[in-house]
């Protein structure tokens, strides 16, 4: 009898989660929640869960065969990691501090490229619809922000990356609890 090839897990949920409660942190210190003391914990958050966790999950989801996931999560994991170095990089003193526009135009560029990750959701859930639009909106809010050094705008940014980062955490939710009762729990 042929041996039976084992399934392999949905890893977007593991992407999902290290996307959402990283942008969740973030967020919060955008919005003026968490003081700025607090991008410390922000930057490990990134480096680990948002940036290396994704690389992870990105390459699982190119061993499923998915374009979508492979893209997604290592284009984001990718973008945590960055992100990291733009305030690490400084601190080492290999380079000055990167400006503000510089910042700004970094965020609009994601923007962009997020742009074309939700026109890929149209053929996908309506959860990762909400998460890939309000992304988007996230992108050019903060980045315009920063381009303009308006923090109310930047705060603005930060309640709306919370409601984008809650929106991945809810997403990756249904998915396991939806996969793991055999029904619909949480509709997506």
């Amino acid at each position: 009898m042929p041996e039976k090839k084992p399934l392999l897990a949905n890893p977007a949920p593991l992407g999902l989660l290290g996307f959402g409660m990283t942008t969740v942190l973030l967020s919060l210190v955008n919005a003026g929640i968490i003081s700025a003391q607090g991008v410390g914990m922000v930057l490990a958050m990134a480096i680990f869960y948002g940036g290396i966790a994704q690389l992870f999950v990105g390459w699982l989801e190119y061993k499923r065969g998915s374009t979508f996931g492979t893209v997604a999560f290592f284009s984001y994991g990718s973008f945590w990691l960055s992100l990291a170095m733009i305030y690490i990089i400084p601190d080492l003193a290999l380079v000055g501090p990167v400006d503000l526009v510089s910042r700004g135009t970094y965020l609009i560029m994601w923007g962009i490229f997020s742009i074309f990750m939700f026109l890929c959701t149209l053929k996908l859930n309506r959860g990762l619809q909400v998460v890939f639009s309000t992304l988007v909106a996230l992108f050019f809010i903060v980045g315009i922000g920063e381009i303009m050094n308006n923090a109310t705008i930047i705060a603005i940014g930060g309640f709306e990356g919370i409601f984008v980062g809650g929106a991945a955490m809810y997403v990756a939710a249904a998915e396991i609890l939806n996969e793991m009762y055999e029904r619909k729990v949480l509709p997506l």
